[in-house]
């Protein structure tokens, strides 16, 4: 179990395949990926070990899209300009794209269907969305028009094949940061190149470990970009000069293996993370954290989400209860059951 905590992706994969093979778990009790609209605050998707449900209202009710892919979905993400745009990364099948609010999907895979199997993550241009970028296990991927084509944007990465996240810097959207089983790389060049950035992340010794660390999730300050968190298996780090150096923070957290984070938008003081152990919120830049979990039926957090117009509402996707909600900046969770959707009809 240390190997399967150590390195997420492999966890993952193999937790997928064995709640395949037992079915012994109903179909919305494992959240893996929610998206938020980025002005509806009524509309939400979100992905199940079995399928993909739509809800109009908050989560009042849903509509379970009819499968579009033999694989289970992985990630999902709205395009935060044309947020009708839907893109579902898969295990095995590569992406999905949805034009229409998830009414019809097809495969968007010229460049990434041969080498593909498993997508982590999409993150968009902030003024450009059609320009998409994909964390896979095979490497980091670049689409300049929509997904209708990817690339490879390798170069640099000489140790490691597995990109489980990548970020964008809001203000200067050539500088990417890629989390990766062997730490973080940073790009000042749109993903041309990148530059292993693990001062102070990784112990010198293990510094060209190509699986030295996994980091499962990357937020930029949006206020000032120069400061970034780190999720990873080891803990969360921290860095207020793009990555040249790393301090760890949140030592009080009780299992420092984060598999989400989420950072206010405009108090970036105020940072949550997921893992584990619930969900932990600090509202001071990560000096003291509280436990964030009344209400939570499971602990085992896999997704965070906040509500994009209401910062005081945040969705969790647990590995073993389902979604869960709160409208008080996490003070309290109640459960949003998926046990009601329909399916849609295309």
């Amino acid at each position: 179990m240390l190997l399967l905590r150590q390195f997420p992706l492999l966890f993952l994969i193999i937790l997928l395949i064995e709640l395949g093979a037992t079915g012994c778990q109903k179909e919305s009790e494992s959240v893996v990926s929610i998206a938020l609209h980025p002005t509806n605050a009524n509309i939400l998707y979100v992905a199940t070990n079995d399928a993909v449900y739509k809800s109009r209202d908050g989560g009042g009710t849903w509509e379970r899209f009819p499968s579009f892919s033999a694989r289970r979905v992985t990630t999902l993400a709205i395009d935060p300009l044309l947020p009708a745009a839907i893109y579902a990364g898969t295990m095995g099948d590569a992406v999905y794209k949805s034009p229409d609010g998830g009414q019809h999907w097809l495969p968007h895979n010229v460049g990434l269907k041969e080498h593909v199997s498993f997508i982590n993550q999409f993150v968009f241009h902030p003024a450009a969305s059609e320009q998409v970028y994909a964390a896979t296990t095979v490497g980091a991927f670049y689409s300049k028009d929509a997904g209708r084509e990817w690339v490879e944007r390798m170069h640099g990465m000489k140790e490691v094949h597995i990109v489980t996240s990548i970020a964008i810097n809001p203000k200067e959207p050539a500088v990417l940061y890629g989390g990766t089983t062997g730490g973080v790389y940073r790009s000042d060049d749109g993903a041309a190149a990148w530059k292993k950035i693990n001062n102070g992340l990784i112990p010198e010794t293990e510094l060209m470990a190509a699986m030295a660390l996994g980091v499962n999730a990357i937020e930029i300050d949006r206020t000032n970009p120069d400061v970034v968190y780190a999720g990873t298996t080891k803990g969360l780090f921290r860095t207020m000069n793009k990555g040249e150096q790393w301090e760890r923070i949140g030592q009080s957290i009780s299992d420092p293996f984060i598999s989400s984070l989420v950072l206010h938008p405009k108090e970036p003081s105020q940072l949550y993370i997921g893992g584990p152990a619930g969900i932990w919120k600090t509202s001071d830049g990560g000096k003291t954290w509280q436990m964030m979990n009344q209400g939570l039926a499971t602990l085992n957090i896999r997704a965070l989400a906040m509500d994009p117009k209401n910062t005081q509402t945040l969705y969790a996707g647990t590995n073993g209860s389902g979604l869960y909600r709160s409208t008080d900046a996490g003070e309290a969770w109640v459960p949003v059951p998926l046990k009601a959707a329909v399916q849609a009809q295309n």
